[in-house]
């Protein structure tokens, strides 16, 4: 069986958590989501997202109208309960500071079968508050897969369960990165523009925590509340 066979069971367990797990991270987390509609219907994609908290995934999960699969740190996944839990809803591990081909064959064979793959880009959760230095790894599953990157930007700094601060999960409009060689410069100059985008984002993200959540932004995405519906393009 295919990995690409095995998706049955996982969309399965996506819609499942979609009925109970979007309520909880909004209950642990009052946040909203702003331009999903930029989230395209259909077609293979990487998401490239900042990481400050634990509470990330569950809100880049409630505020999207896809089947996202999380690519995250293998250490999860060996979790007694937590790990096949997190694996039936659609997470896959790497092994952070290594070379992990598996974790990237994963991945693009996801993306090329029109799939959504979130990377928090930086790596790990960014201790001071703002977003880090982009590493190349999701780039260059994009830029291999001929993909677009959805840039995300989230404001989740500073957020516990014991601290249940407003947040935000602002997207960005699909990026392309295919017209750049596929060597050193050419990841370099992805991470650059990519980002540069979620930096923009995220500060957006920032004001709209700040202000309670407006109904729209300035750049004119439109809030939205959990599970949304696919828009067409």
């Amino acid at each position: 069986m295919t990995l690409l066979d095995r998706l049955g069971s996982t969309e399965a367990g996506w819609w499942v958590g979609r009925k109970i797990a979007p309520r909880v991270a909004v209950t642990l987390a009052p946040a909203a989501g702003y331009g999903v509609e930029r989230i395209p219907a259909e077609g293979g994609a990487v998401i490239a997202a900042n990481h400050f908290s634990a509470i990330d995934h569950p809100l880049i999960g409630a505020f999207s109208p896809r089947l996202i699969y999380f690519l995250a740190k293998a250490e999860l996944l060996d979790i007694a309960v937590v790990g096949p839990v997190l694996r039936w809803l659609g997470v896959f591990g790497v092994r952070r500071g290594e070379g992990d081909r598996e974790a990237l064959r994963r991945a693009r064979a996801l993306v090329a079968g029109g799939q959504l793959v979130c990377v928090h880009v930086e790596g790990t959760r960014q201790r001071f508050g703002h977003p880090g230095a982009i590493q190349p790894g999701a780039l260059m599953i994009a830029m291999q897969e001929g993909a677009p990157v959805i840039p995300c930007g989230l404001d989740t700094f500073g957020w516990s369960p014991r601290n249940r601060r407003k947040c935000a999960v602002v997207w960005g409009e699909p990026m392309q990165v295919d017209d750049l060689p596929r060597n050193r410069k050419g990841y370099a100059e992805a991470a650059d523009r990519v980002g540069a985008e979620i930096v923009r984002l995220w500060r957006m993200a920032v004001a709209a925590s700040a202000a309670g959540l407006p109904p729209e932004l300035p750049d004119g995405a439109r809030r939205s509340g959990i599970n949304p519906r696919p828009m067409q393009h």
